[in-house]
Order: C-alpha cells, then sequence, then structure tokens
C-alpha cells in the first residue's frame, strides 16, 4: 500500500511538474519577440537628374501685403499627379495622388502639393521657404534645381525673428511624417534635404535618433527604417560636426513624432 501511494505522489509530482513546464514554455513563445530598429539605404529609385522646379510668383524680392499668397511653380522634366516608377511604391507609403511638391515653411511639417499653382494663408513677417520636388512615395528630388530656398516677407515688419542663414550649413526635414498603418509600417522612409553643407565620416554628418536608438549617417541619400514598433516613434534629426557637436542654426535639430498603426 505504501509502495503504490508512493509511486501515486511520484506520478502527480511529475504531472504537476510537466504542466508547470508546459506554461512556461507557452508563456515564454507568447511574447512577441522585440527586433532591434535598423536603418538600410533606400535603393531602386531614378533619379531624375535634369527635373527642375522654379518659383514664378511671388517675387520674393517684394514685400507682400496679403496673407492669402499665391504661389505659381514651373516644373521642368518631371511630371506632377503621376506615380513614381520603382519598386518603392510596392514597400513605402505612396500617395496615390502620385508625385508632388513637398512645401515647408519654417522648417514646419511639409505639405504636398500635386499641381503647381495653389495658394497658403502665411501670417504676417518674415518666413524662410523650402521647396522640392518629390517622388510619390515623398522621397525629395536631389539636385541643385529640384529645389527653391527663399525668404517671404509678409507686411511691413523685417525681423527675422527665426535668425536663419540662408549661406550656412543647413537641414531640413522631410520624413517620417504622420500616421503609418497596415503594410505601410514595415518600412519608413527617413529623408531630409541639405543646404551648404557636405557629409561625411570626417565632417559634418546627420545623426538620427529613434526613440532610444541613434545611427550616425555619413550620406545624403534616402534611408529606411525598419523594426520600428506599433504605437508612437521619435525621431530627431541633427545636423552635427566632426566632433558629434550641433551646427548652429534654427533648423538643425527637428524632433518629430510618427504613429505606427496595425489597422489598414
Amino acid at each position: 500500500m505504501k509502495l503504490y501511494q508512493t509511486f501515486l505522489l511520484a506520478f502527480c509530482g511529475l504531472f504537476l511538474f510537466s504542466c508547470n513546464l508546459m506554461t512556461k514554455k507557452t508563456e515564454s513563445t507568447s511574447e512577441p519577440e522585440t527586433k532591434a530598429i535598423v536603418i538600410e539605404k533606400l535603393m531602386n529609385s531614378p533619379q531624375y537628374e535634369d527635373a527642375e522646379l522654379l518659383l514664378v510668383q511671388p517675387d520674393a524680392t517684394q514685400t507682400l501685403s496679403n496673407s492669402e499668397v499665391n504661389f505659381d511653380f514651373n516644373v521642368l522634366n518631371y511630371e506632377l499627379g503621376a506615380i513614381t516608377e520603382s519598386v518603392n511604391t510596392e514597400v513605402l507609403a505612396n500617395s496615390a495622388k502620385g508625385q508632388h511638391i513637398h512645401f515647408i515653411l519654417n522648417n514646419e511639417p511639409y505639405s504636398a502639393h500635386y499641381e503647381s499653382s495653389f495658394s497658403k494663408n502665411i501670417p504676417e513677417g518674415v518666413h524662410h521657404l523650402v521647396a522640392f520636388l518629390s517622388r510619390s512615395y515623398h522621397e525629395s528630388v536631389k539636385n541643385k534645381n529640384s529645389v527653391i530656398a527663399t525668404k517671404i516677407q509678409v507686411g511691413d515688419d523685417d525681423t527675422n525673428s527665426i535668425g536663419f542663414d540662408m549661406n550656412a550649413p543647413t537641414l531640413i526635414y522631410s520624413r517620417p511624417k504622420g500616421t503609418y498603418k497596415g503594410q505601410d509600417t514595415g518600412s519608413i522612409l527617413l529623408d531630409f534635404f541639405l543646404f551648404n553643407t557636405e557629409l561625411s565620416e570626417e565632417g559634418n554628418y546627420v545623426k538620427a535618433s529613434i526613440n532610444e536608438t541613434s545611427f550616425d549617417l555619413y550620406e545624403w541619400v534616402p534611408y529606411v527604417i525598419k523594426n520600428l514598433p506599433i504605437g508612437e516613434n521619435t525621431i530627431t534629426l541633427s545636423l552635427v560636426n566632426s566632433e558629434g557637436e550641433l551646427i548652429e542654426g534654427p533648423f538643425n535639430s527637428v524632433t518629430r513624432t510618427i504613429t505606427l498603426s496595425e489597422g489598414e
């Protein structure tokens, strides 16, 4: 009888141990694997080396009296509204409205314009406009003629309160921006525009801080961020010198928050 009881207790103990082991194994496998955030260069984009963007109106040399400003651009060798011919349209957030102009005032988040003429309400004061051609998946066209940078003054106050020097090394933030859903969350475009500087390992470079991970970018090319978690993500782009120190300028360090959502 004692032998039977001993055997029964041993069997129960082994059974409970096995159940506990299975429970722990189930719990461990149910936890999602956290992948490290990575940045890769974006490839396979058409270059559009001959594309040009010209500002016809307003005349930047004149003071504007009306806050409702009409903008008229001339676009050469580039088709607004066309879907960019690239495999990147399948892997990046892509605008169904096609190629467009990124309109950036005072380095604030851009507005996208799919026609060359439009109006904007601009408050009184001195403002700094950067506008450049964008592919349908929001990558900027990077050549000396694809961008305009100019000062705009509305009203009589000519104070440059922002303190921007258009001849100084300058970083202009473009992407990422806004909310990404479904399959668009897998690969996130990181893109920016540069003025009056080049990037290198020995000189100035861009530091990208994504959540708690930092990357040093030594080339002015488009990048792709992968493995961002669902929810809010914070991106900071900074233009720094060879010592890793921020280069003086009101636009040279920008922080933006984007949201990734599982829904379509």
